[in-house]
């Protein structure tokens, strides 16, 4: 799992690309409340990723993931909220939300473990 910055990693990009989406699909709602909570929690996916990266520590990097993670899981809920109450004018666009949301949070489980493999892998001194 090699990488010179956050932004070689897959999962930071779709995760970029999601939040793009994600701001495409509510430009049209007028439910300000949830669409600023679903912005928020669609842009906090990536950014954690990033900052996480950033952090110099293979620890820090988990815990930032751990918390792109639930982000994730907070923007899945709204989009199932959203979708329930009609509250966007595309829901089909929703369904493909959810179904990248899912994508996301399995790489983003990968990685931890990946992670967590590298620190068992580090000998004590």
């Amino acid at each position: 799992m090699a990488y010179s910055s956050f932004e070689d990693l897959e999962v930071w990009r779709r995760a970029s690309r999601l939040a793009v989406e994600t701001y495409r699909v509510l430009a049209d709602s007028r439910d300000y409340g949830l669409k600023d909570q679903m912005t928020r929690s669609a842009v906090s996916i990536a950014s954690n990723i990033a900052e996480g990266a950033e952090r110099g520590t293979t620890a820090e990097f988990i815990r930032f993931i751990r918390i792109a993670k639930g982000s994730a899981a907070e923007l899945r809920t709204q989009c199932y909220i959203a979708k329930e109450i009609g509250a966007i004018s595309h829901p089909g666009k929703i369904n493909e939300l959810i179904a990248e949301l899912k994508e996301i949070s399995s790489m983003l489980q990968g990685l931890i473990v990946a992670l967590k493999n590298k620190i068992d892998r580090i000998p004590p001194l």
